[in-house]
């Protein structure tokens, strides 16, 4: 289960740790390396990625894993995509916190929803643009990782403008946890830990 966490005190401003090839494209280059890392974990899961164009109710993408013959149905999650600079997750523990900027991205994310779920897919990386990627004779080398949460139902007091949750590290997106998400919803079964 995620839970909400505090932030009380949390309004300070932080100091910019970043280091960007260029400050003016460096958040949608985070956006473009998170986009790769999903689309290449549902690649290698049998899955598709397909971005949803318009925004309004808080997917960036939809994970689509396609039935096994044309009379059945096919499976699929919506997500909603976020990345950090300010934290490296400890696989020794178990959550890092995730602080959402806005009200309204906690909230798409809380709310029931009949039929088709959504999770959160929190991407962690260094402030050093550099950093993200090495390549060798053995393959490309994407570095951090993607974590989920499902946060359906979850609750935060009406005044916390940008709540804060706990994101488990046990939930490493790749290609064997995406299968398991979609297994779990087409059985009917609860995303909750």
């Amino acid at each position: 289960m995620v839970e909400l966490v505090d932030a009380a005190g949390a309004s300070e401003p932080r100091r910019s740790n970043i280091e960007p090839v260029d400050p003016l494209t460096f958040t949608g280059m985070m956006e473009q390396l998170q986009e790769g890392y999903v689309a290449s974990v549902a690649a290698t899961a049998g899955c598709t990625m397909e971005t949803v164009d318009k925004d309004y109710w808080g997917a960036d993408v939809q994970l689509i894993r396609p039935p096994r013959s044309a009379l059945e149905e096919e499976s699929m999650v919506f997500a909603q995509l976020k990345s950090t600079t300010t934290t490296c997750p400890d696989g020794s523990k178990d959550f890092f916190s995730y602080q959402f900027t806005k009200r309204k991205y906690f909230d798409h994310m809380v709310k029931p929803r009949k039929n088709n779920k959504a999770i959160l897919i929190v991407m962690t990386m260094s402030p050093r643009q550099a950093d993200w990627t090495t390549a060798n004779h053995d393959g490309l080398l994407t570095r951090r990782s993607c974590y989920w949460a499902y946060l359906e139902g979850v609750q935060a007091p009406s005044h916390v403008q940008k709540p804060t949750v706990r994101i488990p590290t046990k939930n490493l997106l790749d290609a064997k946890s995406l299968n398991s998400i979609l297994d779990r919803i087409d059985r009917g079964e609860s995303l909750h830990e």
